[in-house]
């Protein structure tokens, strides 16, 4: 009987075909922000929401003034509450503007 040859390149895909299908699926977990509740943060937290709502000059929710001034949600919403105690926004329907 004859022995059959096999040469570097059909091993080599042999192996990378075999490596393919044995990856594990990795899966999506949820980033849990935390936000220091201080009141130095706060303050720079109120900052940016001011910044924000200054750069557009429209009202806008607290979604589109956290990914606008690139702050999570909650920190957004720390702001946003010592500007309301300040006077400096108010709220208009579901959104927030300067006053």
């Amino acid at each position: 009987m004859a022995e059959k040859k096999t040469t570097k390149k059909e091993t080599a895909a042999k192996t990378t075909a075999a490596k393919k299908t044995t990856t594990a699926k990795k899966t999506c977990a949820t980033k849990k922000v935390t936000v220091a509740v201080t009141a130095e943060n706060a303050g720079f937290k109120a900052g940016d929401v001011y910044q924000a709502l200054a750069s557009t000059g429209t009202a806008m929710t607290i979604s589109e003034i956290a990914k606008l001034a690139n702050i999570s949600e909650g920190e957004a919403l720390l702001g946003a509450g010592w500007l309301f105690k300040e006077g400096k926004i108010v709220s208009a329907e579901d959104k927030v503007t300067l006053a």
